[in-house]
C-alpha cells in the first residue's frame, strides 16, 4: 500500500488489522460522486470498497489539523447517531473538546440567545447525513468541517472527509479511538508507541442499556456470598412453596384414608338424628304460636 504520509505517520499493520476487522473498509450499495475517489472497487453484490489506505491518511490529516486549534475547548464533536454517542462523550473526555452527543439544537452555531450556543473553530461530525443541521449552520458561520464519511454521504459544505463505515458501532467507536490517539500523538501527550495509550477501544464502543443492566444485575449477583443466599430464605422463592387446591376441588392433605361417615361426628358439630322434638329430625316441633293460644 503507498502511501504519501512520512514513515513516522504511515499506518502500520496492526492498524490496518483494526480497521478490517471493525468492517471499516465496507462501504454501501449507493455511492456518491465525491466519494469516487475513496472507493476501491464495487464486489459482485454492489457493496462498495473503500481504500483503507486513504482512510488513514485522511486521519492523519484530520488529527493534524485538530492538534493546529490552540485551546482544545475550540473543537467541536458532534453525533446523532446512537452509535457514537459515547465514541464522542470519549473523545472529548481524553481530548479537551466539547461534545454534542444527541440531537442537534437548531441555532446553537447561530443563534446566541439559546442555551447551547457555542463557537466553535472546529467541528467534527460522525454522520454527514445525519448531522445536516450542524453542517449548515457551521456553514453559516466559517466553521471547518471534518466528518466521517460512507460511500453515500453528501459532501456538500464538508472540508475534509474521512472515508469509512459510519454505520455499525464497532466501526464508528475505531476511527474515533484512532483520531482520538492520533491527535494525543502529535500535541506529544503520549507516545508513539504501540502501548503508548492505556485507553482500550472498547471504551468508545457503543453499548446497548439492556445489555448493561443486565450485567450489572449479573454481577450483584455473583457478589452474593451462600451465607447471605441462605440467609433470604435458602434461595427458596414464594414460587417454590405448595400451592393450595383450586376451587372446587379435593384438597389432598385433608384426605387421609377412606372417609368413614358413620363415625362419630366431629366436635362442635350437631348431631340432628340424636335428639328428637323440638329442632330434631325425628318428630316435628311444636308451633309456638298455637300453644301460645291455647
Amino acid at each position: 500500500m503507498s502511501s504519501k504520509l512520512p514513515s513516522v505517520l504511515s499506518a502500520t499493520d496492526e492498524e490496518i488489522r483494526l480497521l478490517l476487522a471493525a468492517q471499516c473498509h465496507i462501504g454501501m450499495k449507493n455511492c456518491d460522486k465525491q466519494m469516487e475517489p475513496y472507493v476501491y472497487k464495487r464486489r459482485i453484490d454492489g457493496i462498495h470498497v473503500i481504500n483503507i489506505g486513504k482512510t488513514w491518511e485522511k486521519l492523519v490529516l484530520a488529527a493534524r489539523i485538530i492538534a493546529a486549534v490552540e485551546n482544545p475547548n475550540d473543537v467541536c464533536v458532534i453525533s446523532a447517531r446512537p452509535y457514537g454517542h459515547r465514541a464522542v462523550l470519549k473523545f472529548a473526555a481524553n481530548t479537551g473538546a466539547q461534545a454534542i452527543a444527541g440531537r442537534f439544537t437548531p441555532g446553537s452555531f447561530t443563534n446566541y440567545i439559546t442555551r447551547s450556543f457555542k463557537e466553535p473553530r472546529l467541528i467534527i461530525v460522525t454522520d454527514p447525513r445525519v448531522d445536516h443541521q450542524a453542517i449548515r449552520e457551521a456553514s453559516y458561520v466559517n466553521i471547518p468541517v471534518i466528518a466521517f464519511c460512507d460511500t453515500d454521504a453528501p459532501l456538500k459544505f464538508v472540508d475534509v472527509a474521512i472515508p469509512t463505515n459510519n454505520k455499525t458501532r464497532h466501526s464508528i467507536g475505531l476511527v474515533w479511538w484512532m483520531l482520538a490517539r492520533e491527535v494525543l500523538r502529535l500535541r506529544g501527550t503520549v507516545p508513539r508507541t504501540p502501548d503508548g495509550w492505556n485507553v482500550m477501544v472498547d471504551m468508545f464502543f457503543y453499548r446497548d442499556p439492556e445489555e448493561v443492566e443486565r450485567q450489572q444485575q449479573e454481577e450483584a449477583q455473583a457478589k452474593l456470598a451462600p451465607a447471605e443466599i441462605e440467609a433470604q430464605g435458602g434461595g427458596q422463592t414464594e414460587w417454590d412453596a405448595p400451592s393450595a387446591a383450586p376451587v372446587g376441588a379435593i384438597d389432598p392433605t385433608l384426605v387421609s384414608g377412606s372417609l368413614d361417615w358413620a363415625a362419630e361426628p366431629a366436635p362442635g358439630v350437631t348431631d340432628w338424628s340424636a335428639e328428637g322434638g323440638a329442632g330434631g329430625w325425628g318428630e316435628p316441633a311444636a308451633n309456638p304460636v298455637s300453644s301460645a293460644w291455647e
